[in-house]
């Protein structure tokens, strides 16, 4: 008898296309985990409704990630590939866990601070008097200000989708590491809370070794969607070489062994995930003999980005044009994770006393 596999989960927002920062810290990892762990792979099209954006292109985003997810190497063979609603038992878990989550904790999270002073105009932490007077601004904000339930209860439906699927490991990036913990206080909550033992408490997933940080082209940071500072998986070569020769550098190194700024850094940073070795040291040499062109090195990371993202943007377009393929995989995804929901669904609304007569 085969041994039961540990279950992953991961999700990610449909809110435009993949970059070189989710390929390296992320789906390059997946796709070499497949054989060993029961892998559940999601496009988070509930958690993109918590920035109201328009239909035609949330579908249009949702269409592109899968394919980019297939593209990338995800195999749904392998692994349970879905969209978030087509699973309706997280819908309806998502209410009911709500009942045993408090205001108060939620309000608290970094990450809705965050995107609640943004959505009201507002400055920083630092740049606001209190807690209390933050309170206010949402509570007093005005209709076209307004900070939406779904963004404060986003901690919520994330824990849902963990523990609607029993998933013990979940590959989070630190900034999700602190709703990671709210999803094991909130197990733990119901268990204790009913005398039962329905959910497993995950724990973030561990690849081993150190964890890959992918720079943005802006010169600090990393790669990200909001900052603008991104590389596209699809994007086409010309545009993709105009990107890097804009990147921001410095007017280079003024004597022998000069420490590097932290944009020429991420310049390297970014050589070492996609070229050979005897490149980057090629490079690193000429940086340490104040020979180095910056053009040089930026033409020289066009083209090794490239032979990693072109077989990708090919592959994205031939799936693409294959609506009925696309169609077949996140059907037979959503079956496989609604098998699991309906499950633990049906347990939970047991518990909760909800029963049919």
């Amino acid at each position: 008898m085969s041994e039961k596999k540990e279950i992953v989960l991961s999700g990610i927002r449909s809110t435009g296309n993949l970059h070189l920062g989710n390929y390296f810290g992320a789906l390059r990892k997946f796709v070499a985990i497949q054989d060993n762990y029961d892998c559940n792979f999601f496009v988070a099209d509930l958690h993109a409704l918590t920035t109201s954006p328009d239909p035609e292109a949330l579908h249009a985003n949702v269409k592109n990630i899968i394919a980019e997810y297939l593209a990338a190497g995800l195999d749904p063979e392998k692994s349970t590939i879905f969209i978030q609603s087509d699973v309706p038992e997280i819908s309806e878990m998502y209410l009911l866990l709500n009942m045993h989550v408090g205001i108060g904790e939620l309000m608290r999270t970094a990450s809705f601070k965050d995107k609640a002073r943004k959505a009201l105009g507002l400055g920083s932490a630092a740049d606001n008097e209190s807690e209390e007077a933050f309170e206010k601004e949402i509570i007093g904000a005005e209709t076209n200000k307004r900070v939406n339930a779904g963004l404060l209860t986003y901690p919520t439906l994330m824990a849902v989708d963990i523990l609607i699927q029993k998933a013990t490991k979940v590959p989070v990036g630190k900034d999700q590491l602190q709703h990671l913990e709210l999803t094991r206080r909130f197990a733990r909550r119901f268990n204790n809370f009913y005398g039962v033992d329905l959910f497993p408490e995950p724990t973030d997933f561990d690849f081993g070794g150190a964890p890959v940080k992918v720079p943005g082209l802006d010169g600090s940071g990393k790669m990200g969607k909001s900052e603008g500072n991104c590389i596209y998986l699809i994007d086409e070569p010309k545009a993709l070489r105009k990107k890097v020769m804009r990147a921001v550098t410095d007017e280079g190194p003024q004597a022998p062994d000069s420490p590097m700024s932290e944009p020429v850094a991420n310049l390297f940073s970014l050589l070492e995930l996609t070229s050979a070795p005897e490149v980057v040291e090629s490079f690193r040499k000429s940086y340490a003999d104040c020979s180095i062109r910056y053009g040089d090195l930026k033409k020289q990371l066009a083209e090794d980005i490239l032979a990693i993202t072109t077989p990708i943007r090919e592959r994205v377009a031939d799936i693409l044009a294959d609506d009925a393929y696309i169609a077949n995989v996140v059907r037979r995804g959503a079956e496989k994770a609604r098998e699991r929901a309906a499950a633990t669904l049906s347990e939970m609304r047991h518990i909760m006393g909800i029963r049919k007569f």
